[in-house]
């Protein structure tokens, strides 16, 4: 009942959440999906395999793969997009319309896609595996108007 209140949040009630765990084995990661949004347009898909690490697939706005965009080498775990690709795309591009630009965050498990959230400022813009081909794409994905 007596909740601490912060600035403008008085009509705010306090809850706790708990959503499930989505893992099938704790010491393994869901994969996931990262839409790159540029003025509500979907540029670049990237598809993580049991979460953070190398193996990895980056697909431009027509699902093609592009390869050669992390120095520490790619290996491309899906070599066409699916229908998960497909709706994680068709979502982004409903949750992105508002934004000059976001990344639209999702999760694939048991063969369904969930919501994870919205990014603005991906890894604080301190990612630094990426070589130059990937920081021109993105340049070019923000300075494009369609």
């Amino acid at each position: 009942q007596n909740a601490v209140v912060f600035r403008n949040d008085k009509y705010i009630d306090p809850k706790i959440l708990i959503e499930p765990l989505l893992r099938n084995d704790i010491n393994k990661n869901v994969e996931q999906v990262q839409v790159y949004c540029f003025l509500g347009i979907p540029k670049l898909i990237l598809r993580f395999n049991e979460g953070m690490n190398k193996q990895t697939t980056l697909y431009d706005e027509k699902l093609n793969i592009i390869d050669d965009v992390f120095s520490m080498g790619d290996i491309n775990i899906n070599k066409t997009a699916d229908d998960l690709i497909n709706q994680s795309f068709d979502l982004s591009k409903k949750l992105s319309k508002d934004f000059m630009f976001v990344r639209v965050d999702w999760m694939i498990f048991n063969k369904k896609t969930y919501f994870e959230e919205l990014t603005f400022t991906p890894y604080s813009g301190l990612k630094s595996n990426l070589n130059k081909k990937i920081n021109i794409l993105l340049g070019d994905c923000l300075k494009s108007k369609n």
